[in-house]
C-alpha cells in the first residue's frame, strides 16, 4: 500500500459494527493494481454527517451495512435503478459532490443461487426484513421463486416486505417450521452481534428446521463459519455463506467505484487475503 499522501483516493465503509472483511479486500486489490487508494471502515455516531462528509470532503465511495440501508436514501442524490427498485442502498458513489446511490446486495444473492443450481420450486423461509432481507426478497422473487414466507417479529416490516413481493409472512420460526431453503438476514450468529455475545452464539432456525432444508444460506459474513453454517455443513446441507456474499458484493462496488474489473486470479486473491484475518 503507497504512504498516505495527498492525492491518495479514499474509500470508506459505514456499519454499526464494522469488520475488516472490505478493508482487506478493497487495500488489497488497490495493491495487487497499483492504485494510489485506501479503504477505511467507520461506525458513524451521525449518519447524516457522515454522508455530508462523503460529499464535502470528495471521499469516492462509500459503503452501507446495518443498519443504515434505507436510512441513507434520503441523504443521497439519485438512486440507480439497483437501489431505487427495492429501497435499499449499499453503495454510494460520489462523482464531483453527487451521491448516487446502488445496490450490489441483489447481485451477490442472484449469483449464488445460480451457481449454486438452487431450483426456484424449493420453498424457502427468509428471516428477516430489513435492507439486506429486500435486496434477497428482490432477487428470490426474480429468479422465478413463490414458496417464500418472510420471518419477522417486526409485524409491520413484516408484512410490508412480504407484500411487497407477493410472498407469506410468519412472525416467528418454530420447530415445526419446514422448507427447503431456509435464508438467514438477521444479526443472529454475527460475531458481537446486534444484541450481544448470546446472539452471536444462536442459531437463527431451529435445529429440526435446520435437519428439515436442503439448502442452508446465511447472510452473515463474519464470521464466515456461523452457527447455522456450521449446523447446515455437519447435517449435510448445501450451505451458502455471507463470506461468498460479502465477496461478490464488494467486488461489484470495487468496479463502480475505481471502473476496473479485477481478473478472477486476482479477486481470488483479495478474497483469501480478506478471509487469512
Amino acid at each position: 500500500m503507497p504512504i498516505l499522501n495527498k492525492d491518495m483516493t479514499l474509500c470508506i465503509s459505514l456499519s454499526a459494527r464494522p469488520s475488516n472483511n472490505g478493508t482487506r479486500f478493497h487495500n488489497h486489490l488497490y495493491e495487487q493494481l497499483g492504485l494510489n487508494w485506501i479503504y477505511k471502515a467507520f461506525a458513524p455516531t451521525d449518519l447524516a454527517q457522515a454522508i455530508a462528509g462523503v460529499r464535502g470532503l470528495g471521499i469516492r465511495g462509500c459503503a452501507v451495512s446495518m443498519p443504515y440501508k434505507e436510512d441513507v436514501i434520503a441523504l443521497v442524490d439519485v438512486m440507480d435503478p439497483s437501489a431505487k427498485a427495492i429501497d435499499s442502498v449499499n453503495t454510494i458513489v460520489n462523482d464531483g459532490g453527487t451521491l448516487t446511490a446502488y445496490n450490489t446486495d441483489y447481485t451477490a444473492i442472484e449469483q449464488l443461487l445460480q451457481r449454486n443450481a438452487v431450483p426456484s420450486t424449493h420453498s424457502v423461509l427468509l428471516r428477516g426484513a430489513g435492507g439486506m432481507a429486500k435486496a434477497t426478497a428482490a432477487a428470490l422473487r426474480d429468479a422465478g421463486f413463490r414458496d417464500v414466507t418472510v420471518i419477522a417479529r417486526n409485524e409491520e416490516a413484516g408484512r410490508a416486505l412480504a407484500g411487497l413481493y407477493g410472498f407469506a409472512w410468519r412472525a416467528d420460526v418454530d420447530p415445526s417450521s419446514a422448507a427447503d431453503m431456509i435464508i438467514n438476514v438477521t444479526p443472529i450468529g454475527m460475531a458481537g452481534g446486534m444484541a450481544g455475545g448470546a446472539e452471536a452464539e444462536a442459531l437463527s432456525f431451529p435445529q429440526a428446521v435446520i435437519d428439515a432444508a436442503k439448502v442452508v444460506f446465511d447472510v452473515v459474513a463474519l464470521p464466515a463459519e456461523t452457527p447455522l453454517i456450521i449446523a447446515g455443513r455437519a447435517a449435510g446441507k448445501t450451505v451458502i455463506t455471507g463470506a461468498e456474499v460479502a465477496t461478490i458484493q464488494a467486488l461489484e462496488q470495487f468496479v463502480l467505484y475505481t471502473g476496473i474489473r479485477p481478473s478472477d486470479e486476482q479477486v481470488r486473491a483479495a478474497e483469501d487475503f480478506m478471509r487469512a484475518q
